[in-house]
């Protein structure tokens, strides 16, 4: 974590006295306008931020959060909203906050009940929640609905429930502008094939659902003629993904687009180089470091980023700022879309404003 810069530094740095730019940085007055602009500059330099929790501190108040989301790997999507998440702890680290952290994976039913359950009863103040499999989110907002305790999602939002806000694209339009890209750059009568995780407990991704029926909607809507293979892919067992995609490439003489309906298509694209198949065309979610790596090879020709820092970072944010100042909520965050590609990826900045 980056040394928090203390007014003392400010004015050693300024070369004035801690009180001129406590006068500075509360408006004063009584400042020359040499030490002002001395201040300001040093100010801007280390990009100083104010202590705004002054009122939280004074309360001598705690707050006790759960985050439950898939399980976090490195590199991988639910890091960076992690990430996200303490960079808004880090911007309110005056504040007590108890955090506790339960993930489970994402490609097991019974795992995320199970998590779900255990988190229903304990005591907090607030939740922020990665859902994935709908009736399982609405069970535990349902508790949550009856104990008064606020609930924001991040990364998509589950009908039927009531959170606080959601922080997520519109995975609707993600999936049809996925069509939209993929049959811009192959034949017209192509066949394009649609990876779908497997997932213990039979039941598709809330996120997958709506990014395939916005797939299937633009096909439509533009009388598309292509041919849609729907084909499984494993990311708990990836040994089988050699049988899925030996099986894919032996029925069907050619294979020129595949769509990837989450982060994970840096699996096929392996199974690509290490097969020395060429001339696939690819589209994908998500900027995960092996996505980013498969783009740069030119083995992904599109990915689509979804923001996840931002993500983590409001959906924290939000709910720090209505626990401690019942600050105002917009309940609908629609993330942006961004349209990345091996051109455009090395000048793409990441919420903490890194280059991939």
């Amino acid at each position: 974590m980056q040394k928090k810069v203390r007014i003392i530094d400010i004015a050693k740095m300024a070369g004035v006295s801690k009180g001129t730019v406590d006068r500075v940085l509360h408006s004063r007055g009584n400042v020359s306008e040499a030490a002002r602009i001395a201040i300001e500059g040093v100010l801007e330099k280390v990009n100083y931020k104010p202590n705004i929790h002054v009122s939280a501190i004074s309360l001598k108040r705690s707050y006790k959060i759960i985050v439950t989301t898939p399980e976090i790997s490195l590199g991988a999507y639910w890091e960076s909203i992690h990430n996200g998440i303490h960079h808004a702890l880090e911007e309110y680290e005056n504040v007590k906050i108890e955090l506790q952290v339960f993930t489970y994976n994402q490609y097991d039913i019974y795992s995320c009940r199970h998590i779900f359950e255990k988190i229903a009863g304990f005591e907090m103040d607030a939740l922020i929640v990665g859902p994935t499999f709908p009736e399982e989110t609405i069970n535990l907002c349902k508790k949550m609905d009856d104990r008064d305790i606020p609930y924001i999602f991040v990364d998509s939002t589950i009908d039927s429930t009531a959170p606080l806000a959601f922080y997520s694209a519109d995975h609707y339009v993600c999936g049809f502008m996925m069509a939209k890209l993929i049959t811009s750059i192959i034949p017209e009568n192509a066949n394009i094939a649609i990876f779908q995780a497997v997932r213990t407990g039979d039941k598709s991704a809330n996120t997958t659902v709506l990014r395939k029926k916005g797939f299937t909607d633009y096909l439509e809507n533009n009388r598309c003629s292509n041919l849609i293979l729907t084909i499984p892919f494993s990311v708990t067992a990836p040994e089988d993904n050699e049988m899925y995609l030996s099986r894919l490439f032996q029925s069907q003489r050619e294979v020129p687009a595949i769509v990837v309906l989450n982060s994970r298509g840096n699996f096929i694209a392996d199974y690509l180089e290490a097969n020395h198949i060429k001339g696939v065309r690819m589209i994908c979610m998500d900027l995960t470091a092996a996505n980013v790596e498969a783009l740069k090879k030119g083995q992904i020709d599109y990915l689509i980023g979804q923001e996840p820092e931002y993500q983590g970072f409001s959906s924290m944010k939000t709910l720090l700022e209505y626990l401690i100042f019942k600050s105002p909520v917009k309940k609908q965050n629609y993330v942006q879309l961004d349209i990345i590609t091996r051109e455009n990826v090395g000048f793409y900045k990441r919420f903490n404003n890194t280059v991939y």
